[in-house]
């Protein structure tokens, strides 16, 4: 089955702001998803690795990407088609907080 990475954006006005019921449908959401053996995880703080042409290891804290809302945080998703990988991620706490989920297909060596 195709597996799909997803990265949730929000903070915590927006899920302050969200009524208490939708939050919590958000997380049992969350928990079907993990149930269906999703790995779900909270963003940490980043650190950036180059290594330009194999010379030497450089690191640098911080994000390379930026956006108006901080990354809340990441899950690898199975799904049988992008239109199901979108209606199980429309539910999640990042999607109904105010926040928006961006849905990466993982294209993985030697899958077709």
């Amino acid at each position: 089955m195709p597996r799909f990475v997803t990265i949730g954006y929000g903070n915590r006005a927006g899920y302050d702001q969200t009524a208490p019921a939708i939050r919590d449908a958000a997380h049992a959401q969350d928990a079907a998803l993990l149930a269906r053996g999703a790995v779900i995880g909270m963003a940490g703080s980043p650190v950036q690795v180059r290594n330009p042409d194999a010379t030497g290891v450089q690191t640098m804290a911080g994000a390379f990407m930026a956006s108006t809302l901080p990354v809340a945080g990441f899950a690898i998703i199975e799904a049988a088609d992008l239109a199901e990988a979108i209606d199980l991620v429309s539910r999640v706490p990042c999607a109904v907080a105010h926040g928006v989920v961006e849905i990466w297909p993982l294209e993985e060596p030697g899958q077709s």
